[in-house]
C-alpha cells in the first residue's frame, strides 16, 4: 500500500468546476495551480504556494457552488427581480506536508489555510453538499472532518489500518465512502461503520455514488476503481447486508484516472459515464443499474485523440466532463501546463472514434497580452531625413536598413558554423595542447560549443562525442556547460553520469564532476519533476552502497597506516649503527697519604660486589699450585707473635 500511495502522488490533479463547467483546475509539475476559464480558452487566476516544491498539490476538489458577493453593488429598487447566480468559488488543495489550503476563485487569492489534522501527505478531499464541512483522508489513516467557518478539526477518527486515499459523501450528505485497505461506508451523525466492502488488491483512487437513491430501498450504488487496475466496479448497498461482491464491471484499456458520471435518480434512468483512464483515452458508458450483472460490460463509445502530423502521435485526454445534452462532452487534453479546452459532440454509433487536432507546442502562459502603442517607421533606401541645422545645410543621410543589412552579412561571412568532425578536432587539440611538453595550440572552442555537442551527443547516444565531452576536467568549463544546457537535456545527462558512475573508479572521478555541476544548476527543475524518485533511484542506491563502503575502506586504511609506519620505524632503527660506550677523558685522583694507597691496594676491591668469593678463588688457586707450602704461613704466624711478644717486653 506505501508503494501505491507514492504512485498516487505521481498522478497530476486536474478537475473541472461543478454545474456549468466555467473553470478548469490544473496543477502542473511545477506545483503551481492554475485555473482556466473553458468558455474564452484562456488562463483565469494562477496561484503559487509558498510551500509549492516541498509540500506538492496531491489532490484537488471544488466545493458547491455558492452565491459570491463581488464587491460593493449599488441597491436595487423592489420592482426589480433579484437574481442571483451561484458560481464554483473555493477550491480544496490537498498537499504532501499534510496542509489543505482553500483557494478562492472571487477573491483570487488564499482563502484559509487547515492544518494540525494530519501528520502524513493528504491524499484525498471531498466536500459535504450542503453545510460547509470539508473531509481529508492522509497517509496517517485517519479521517479529519474540518469545519470552514471556523477553520478548525470538527472531529478525528481513526479509518483503516492503511492509508486512506480515496473519499467520497453521498447526495443526501449522510453516508461516507472512505477506501484503505478495505471500502468502508461510515454513518457521518454516528461516525460509526455501516457496511464494509472487498474486493481490490490495490489502492482504491476513485469513489463516486452512482445513484441518489437511499440504501433502504436497495437502490444505492456507487462505483470504485484502484490503482493497475483496468476494471471499474460497481457495488450495491442491500438492506439485507448481502454485499459483498460487486455487482457490475465496467472495462478499461488502463487505470482510472478521470471520473465524470450523472447519477441516477430511480431505475428507469440509466447512469452516464465518463471515464479518462492513464493512457489517455476517454471511454464513454450508459447503463442502467437495477441489479447485478455477470459479464463485464464494455464501453459503448472510446475516444482517442491524435495530431495532425504525417505519422500521427497521440494526445493524452486529461479530462472530461458530461454535458446536459446526450453524449455532449467537454475535453480537456495536451499538456498540464497549458491545456486545451473543447466541447464536442462524440457520435454513438460509432465504437471507436478518433479525433484529430493541431496542438501548438509552444506555451504562452500570459493572462494579458500588452499592446504597443509605439510604431516604428519604415526607412527605406529613397526615403529623406531631415536633420535641424542651418538653412541649405545638407546632411549626408546614410539610411539604416541596409547598414545593418551588410553588419549581418559580415558577422554571418565571419562567424562559420563548425562542423562535428572539427569541434571534435579542436577537443583533440586542446587535450594535446594540455600534455607536458606538447607545443601549445590556439583552441578555438567554446563553452557554447561543449553544451551543443553535448546535447548532440545525447541525442544521438554516440559514445565519442560523449568520451570527448567529457574528458575535460576544468571546473569552470563544466560549470558553463551545464548552465548553457537544455532542460530536456538534463534527465539524458543525469542517466548517462549514472551508467558511467558504475563503471571504472577513474572514470567516475570525472562523472562525479559533472552530476556535481548538475546538481547545483538544476535542483529546482529536478525538484519539480513528478517522477524524480524512479529517475534517481539507481542513482541513490548506488552513492548508498559506496558511502557504506567508504567507512570500511577508511578503518582498513587507517590500519595499514599503522602497519606500514611501524614497519618503517623498525628499518630505520636498525641502520643506526652501534655506539661507542668507552669513555673519552678519564680523570684519576691523586692520593697524599702513600701508605694508605698501599693499604688501600693490598685491600680487596671495593667495587666488586663478589670480594669474599675472589679470596675464596685466590686461596684455591695457591693451595692448587704448591702444596708444600701450607707449613709456610704457620711459621711466617709464629715469627710475627714472636716479635710482637719481644716488643710487648721492651
Amino acid at each position: 500500500m506505501a508503494a501505491d500511495g507514492v504512485s498516487l502522488s505521481l498522478q497530476l490533479p486536474c478537475v473541472f468546476s461543478p454545474k456549468s463547467r466555467q473553470y478548469l483546475a490544473v496543477c502542473a509539475q511545477d506545483g503551481r495551480l492554475r485555473v482556466w476559464n473553458t468558455d474564452s480558452k484562456t488562463l483565469h487566476q494562477e496561484y503559487v504556494p509558498s510551500a509549492h516544491l516541498s509540500a506538492t498539490c496531491t489532490c484537488i476538489a471544488w466545493g458547491p457552488c455558492r452565491t459570491v458577493k463581488e464587491g460593493p453593488q449599488r441597491k436595487k429598487r423592489k420592482s426589480e427581480v433579484v437574481q442571483v447566480e451561484e458560481k464554483a468559488d473555493l477550491l480544496a488543495m490537498g498537499t504532501a506536508a499534510g496542509t489543505v489550503l482553500i483557494y478562492s476563485t472571487a477573491k483570487g487569492s488564499l482563502h484559509c489555510t487547515l492544518d494540525g489534522g494530519h501528520n502524513g501527505g493528504v491524499n484525498c478531499v471531498h466536500w459535504h453538499p450542503e453545510d460547509s464541512l470539508l473531509y481529508s483522508g492522509s497517509d496517517d489513516t485517519n479521517i479529519v472532518e474540518w469545519d470552514l467557518q471556523t477553520g478548525k478539526t470538527r472531529s478525528k477518527w481513526k479509518a483503516d489500518r492503511a492509508a486512506v486515499t480515496s473519499l467520497c459523501v453521498s447526495p443526501d450528505g449522510k453516508l461516507l465512502l472512505s477506501a484503505g485497505h478495505v471500502i468502508k461506508m461510515w454513518d457521518l451523525e454516528t461516525k460509526e461503520v455501516y457496511r464494509k466492502f472487498t474486493g481490490h488488491s490495490t489502492a482504491v483512487t476513485t469513489l463516486r455514488f452512482a445513484t441518489t437513491r437511499s440504501p433502504d430501498s436497495n437502490g444505492l450504488y456507487f462505483l470504485s476503481g484502484a490503482a493497475h487496475d483496468r476494471l471499474l466496479s460497481v457495488w450495491q448497498v442491500r438492506e439485507d447486508g448481502k454485499d459483498k461482491n460487486s455487482v457490475v464491471s465496467f472495462t478499461l484499456t488502463d487505470e482510472p484516472q478521470n471520473v465524470d458520471l450523472i447519477t441516477s435518480g430511480s431505475k428507469e434512468e440509466a447512469v452516464r459515464l465518463a471515464v479518462v483512464c492513464k493512457d489517455g483515452q476517454l471511454h464513454l458508458f450508459e447503463h442502467f443499474l437495477n441489479g447485478p450483472c455477470k459479464k463485464p460490460l464494455s464501453p459503448s463509445c472510446s475516444v482517442q485523440m491524435s495530431d495532425t502530423k504525417d505519422s500521427p502521435m497521440p494526445i493524452p485526454l486529461l479530462a472530461a466532463a458530461l454535458g446536459a445534452d446526450p453524449w455532449s462532452v467537454l475535453l480537456a487534453y495536451g499538456s498540464h501546463l497549458q491545456p486545451v479546452m473543447e466541447k464536442v459532440d462524440i457520435n454513438t454509433a460509432e465504437r471507436h472514434v478518433c479525433l484529430t487536432r493541431d496542438v501548438k507546442t509552444n506555451l504562452s502562459l500570459s493572462m494579458e497580452t500588452t499592446v504597443s502603442k509605439v510604431k516604428t517607421p519604415i526607412v527605406n533606401a529613397k526615403s529623406k531625413v531631415l536633420v535641424p541645422g542651418l538653412p541649405g545645410h545638407k546632411a549626408p543621410v546614410v539610411p539604416v536598413v541596409p547598414l545593418q543589412g551588410v553588419e549581418k552579412r559580415k558577422k554571418d561571412a565571419d562567424t562559420k558554423e563548425m562542423s562535428i568532425a572539427e569541434r571534435l578536432g579542436e577537443m583533440d587539440l586542446e587535450a594535446a595542447s594540455s600534455q607536458k611538453g606538447a607545443p601549445k595550440v590556439a583552441a578555438s572552442l567554446q563553452t557554447d560549443n561543449f553544451a551543443v555537442l553535448l546535447t548532440q551527443g545525447l541525442e544521438s547516444k554516440d559514445a565519442s562525442i560523449l568520451n570527448k565531452v567529457f574528458q575535460t576536467r576544468k571546473e569552470v568549463l563544466i560549470k558553463k556547460t551545464v548552465a548553457r544546457l537544455p532542460l530536456p537535456a538534463v534527465i539524458p545527462l543525469v542517466e548517462e553520469l549514472t551508467k558511467r558512475l558504475q563503471g571504472h573508479p577513474f572514470t567516475a572521478c570525472l562523472m562525479v564532476r559533472w552530476l556535481k555541476a548538475v546538481l547545483m544548476h538544476h535542483t529546482s527543475y529536478l525538484a519539480s519533476l513528478p517522477d524524480l524518485v524512479t529517475q534517481l533511484g539507481v542513482l541513490y542506491h548506488m552513492i548508498e552502497s559506496r558511502v557504506k563502503m567508504f567507512h570500511k575502506l577508511t578503518k582498513l586504511h587507517g590500519k595499514l597506516h599503522l602497519l606500514t609506519t611501524q614497519v618503517a620505524a623498525n628499518d630505520s632503527s636498525t641502520l643506526v649503527s652501534d655506539i661507542d660506550h668507552t669513555a673519552k677523558l678519564v680523570y684519576e685522583e691523586e692520593s697524599s697519604d702513600e701508605d694508605e694507597a698501599s693499604g688501600d691496594e693490598a685491600l680487596p676491591n671495593e667495587d666488586s660486589d663478589h670480594w669474599e668469593e675472589e679470596e675464596a678463588m685466590q686461596e684455591s688457586d695457591e693451595e692448587d699450585e704448591d702444596p708444600d707450602s701450607r707449613t709456610e704461613p704457620k711459621a711466617n704466624g709464629d715469627e710475627d707473635m714472636e716479635h710482637e711478644n719481644e716488643s710487648e717486653e721492651e
